[in-house]
């Protein structure tokens, strides 16, 4: 993969916040990609400030380790080609093979053994699916903080509580995106934001003081869990953090380093769903880790496979209407 510029800026050097010119690469993946399936999943909703799908365009605005960064991702026959401005251009283009599931790694996990335990639907889904990557994107603290909005509320909420934190508190993001599209606050910048701030988002005290908390660490949090040599050792650094626990540190090792086992125990559906596809019967936590234990070590891609399966336990009730305290 090689770096180019209009300008000829190098991606060696070092950032520039004068940076005008985009930086632009082809990637040519080794395996089949779909991009869609693959980095889409990061969307935090339709109106997501950080994401969004104009046409055949994946767009994607960061902060890196160098600043802010957008993306603009196309895929073409064996090739996806990338735009990037800002100064974390360069960054954000050498870590794009990582973005595409390029370090996903399937060693172990043969599809044949969904066949062999009962499953020939999720081994078709995984035959049909196979340019479905999990994506990293070695983001720790941005994960942690969008996982840490997600707690025990429904996406509804937590997308929208998102959307207003990182429009208000964040940095509008370089490039000629379709719509105002922006990067999440630096880590003091989410230190920084006020109390009644969360609370016009939405967001609930215990979910606030946890990512303030963690901002507290900054850094340390991102070097540590980047350091750990195993999901055990990272889900041990992350569930250290005052309010995070076992739900929210898999979903921030899924969506920063894309960890094939992580199993987001305590979510409010997925032992549901996990139990309906696998047994055509409901199941607790304790029920869904039984279940998974012959994929060990891929249990997340399984989880993934069920989702995409189109098996749905038969809805028993209405929605949940969710509750807004907030004073109008």
């Amino acid at each position: 993969m090689t770096l180019t510029a209009d300008a000829a800026t190098s991606a060696a050097a070092p950032a520039q916040s004068a940076q005008r010119e985009p930086l632009h690469t082809v990637y040519r993946p080794a395996h089949p990609l779909n991009l869609f399936r693959t980095v889409g999943v990061l969307i935090r909703g339709p109106k997501d400030p950080t994401m969004l799908v104009d046409g055949s365009t994946l767009w994607r605005a960061t902060r890196t380790p160098d600043g802010i960064a957008t993306l603009a991702l196309r895929q073409a026959t064996g090739e996806v080609h990338a735009t990037a401005w800002g100064p974390g251009a360069g960054w954000a283009l050498t870590q794009l093979p990582r973005l595409c599931g390029g370090d996903d790694d399937a060693t172990g996990f043969d599809v044949a053994s969904l066949t062999a335990a009962g499953h020939p639907l999720l081994a078709e889904v995984a035959r049909r699916t196979a340019g479905t990557r999990l994506t990293r994107t070695d983001l720790v603290f941005d994960a942690l903080v969008s996982a840490t909005i997600e707690q025990k509320v429904t996406s509804y909420q937590a997308f929208g509580a998102w959307r207003v934190l990182i429009t208000r508190f964040g940095e509008r993001a370089p490039g000629p995106t379709p719509r105002p599209m922006f990067a999440p606050p630096t880590v003091d910048g989410w230190r920084g934001i006020p109390s009644w701030a969360w609370h016009r988002a939405g967001v609930e005290p215990p979910q606030s003081r946890a990512i303030v908390r963690a901002a507290e660490r900054g850094r340390r949090i991102a070097d540590a869990v980047l350091a750990a040599e195993s999901g055990d050792d990272r889900d041990r650094v992350l569930t250290s953090l005052p309010g995070i626990g076992a739900w929210t540190s898999a979903e921030t090792r899924i969506r920063a380093l894309g960890d094939p086992d992580a199993v987001s125990v305590g979510d409010y559906h997925l032992a549901h769903q996990v139990g309906f596809a696998l047994t055509g019967a409901r199941v607790d936590d304790d029920g869904m880790l039984e279940l998974l234990a012959p994929w060990a070590g891929h249990r997340h891609r399984v989880i993934r496979l069920i989702l995409a399966s189109g098996v749905v336990e038969p809805r028993r009730g209405p929605r949940l209407a969710p509750e807004d305290h907030r004073r109008r």
